[in-house]
């Protein structure tokens, strides 16, 4: 092949694999989806140099649907499976992909530590405030008044779980807010979310149009967060204590060390089993 003949740049078309979704008509994952291959096209990341990796759930069906590397997990140990990964391939850019109820429920104790670790990956959930795929459950986000559900007739009583709150405690360096009915903004903050050194966390408001019906109403709610991304933790913090969870765009932006240990040394197995000994 003549050397100047170029390579045609990749549009979010190349990203999706052959595999059409089966969400069901309306569901927001589908501009999630939508989302994560712009970005991946407006950086001009190789296929073969990225990963995206799941859970259980609906969300966690988007490994199949793209055309990198993916991994789909086991519930809730998206992060964990993302961690290793990303630490064993530094090169690779990974991103972990799932819903409230995988990341936040089983999942919540490596959501915590991934924030803490902050090793240098994207995790993006898509956000409904309900188990979808096992038919309208409350999940951890769901609001403690809610009635839709027959295993929930009077609410759950429980206060929701705040997943930006959460991850700013525990010590994730970047974090933001999307809407689905908004994939240009959305994309727009994973690229941010890609190109930042350390653990990035991306809540995307993605409506289940046929559990929580209701959610059609959030296109009118959802607005620009009247905060500018930068690394105060106080202000964020304050900004979130008052926020109704429905304002978007980068909340919380810091550089901080990216956990990400030598792996130049080796050691054998013997030298490794010698080093438990008592």
């Amino acid at each position: 092949m003549d050397q100047a003949v170029q390579q045609k740049p990749l549009t979010f078309k190349d990203y999706k694999s052959d595999y059409k979704p089966v969400w069901c008509p309306g569901c927001g994952d589908y501009s999630v989806l939508a989302s994560i291959t712009k970005a991946l096209a407006e950086l001009k990341i190789k296929r073969e140099d990225c990963a995206v990796i799941s859970g259980i759930g609906c969300s966690s069906r988007i490994p199949a649907y793209t055309s990198v590397y993916g991994f789909h997990g086991i519930h809730g140990r998206a992060l964990a499976s993302a961690t290793g990964l990303k630490v064993a391939r530094p090169d690779l850019t990974v991103v972990a992909t799932g819903g409230d109820g995988d990341g936040f429920s089983i999942g919540g104790n490596h959501f915590m530590h991934a924030c803490r670790r902050n090793v240098d990956i994207t995790y993006v959930v898509m956000d409904n405030e309900v188990y979808g795929m096992t038919k309208g459950q409350a999940s951890p986000t769901t609001a403690a008044d809610w009635e839709g559900s027959k295993l929930t007739p009077h609410g759950t009583g429980v206060s929701p779980f705040n997943p930006l709150s959460i991850a700013l405690s525990a010590g994730a360096s970047f974090i933001a807010r999307g809407f689905a009915g908004d994939p240009n903004g959305t994309a727009k903050l994973i690229c941010e979310a890609m190109q930042h050194k350390g653990f990035s966390f991306v809540q995307v408001l993605s409506p289940c149009v046929t559990f929580r019906p209701e959610q059609a109403e959030w296109k009118k709610i959802v607005r620009k967060g009247d905060i500018s991304a930068s690394a105060n933790l106080g202000e964020a913090a304050a900004f979130l204590a008052t926020d109704d969870g429905f304002s978007t765009g980068v909340l919380y932006e810091s550089q901080r060390p990216v956990y990400q240990p030598d792996l130049k040394e080796t050691k054998s197995l013997k030298e490794i089993e010698a080093s438990f000994e008592l």
